[in-house]
């Protein structure tokens, strides 16, 4: 029976390129000048610092451009709040989102029962969804709804079986 898997990944290696060169670009633009502004890669998180609201809104404009470069989804980031941070500065912090939480799985399941398409099935199995089908073309139909669909998080689609 043919079978494809519905993922939710950020390459982590493109997301870090994507941060270095932003602190490079941040380094040689002038209007970041004498701003202490910086883009810091955690385990699951970026924070943003810069000395004001606005250059910390510039700077996130600039990390958004190296992103989408490196063609990383912005749905894969969560932004925080703008916080207030120590000396006048002003930080936020964005979390990288990845795999499908049981909720937004629900709410996959939920879209691909109503399609009424005959012979599929789905089943979530940890951080991602197996969709199964007595047809391929039942399956095709599955991906192209899910992608018209906004879930507010990246998916992939792979693993497909014939």
């Amino acid at each position: 029976m043919p079978s494809f898997d519905i993922t939710s990944e950020v390459d982590e290696q493109e997301v870090r390129n994507a941060v270095d060169q932003a602190n490079r670009e941040v380094s040689n633009r002038f209007d970041f000048k004498q701003t202490d502004s910086s883009v810091e890669l955690g385990e699951t998180t970026i924070t943003l610092r810069s000395s004001t609201e606005e250059r910390l809104a510039a700077l996130k404009q600039v990390l958004e451009e190296k992103m989408a470069k490196r063609k990383v989804s912005m749905k894969a980031l969560d932004w925080g709040n703008v916080e207030e941070a120590s000396g006048g500065t002003a930080r936020q912090v964005a979390t990288l989102v990845a795999g499908i939480g049981s909720d937004k799985a629900k709410e996959i399941n939920k879209v691909i029962k109503e399609m009424g398409l005959k012979g599929v099935q789905t089943q979530t199995q940890g951080e991602q969804i197996r969709v199964t089908a007595k047809k391929r073309d039942a399956l095709q139909d599955v991906i192209s709804a899910c992608k018209d669909k906004d879930f507010g998080i990246p998916l992939q689609f792979g693993n497909f079986r014939d």
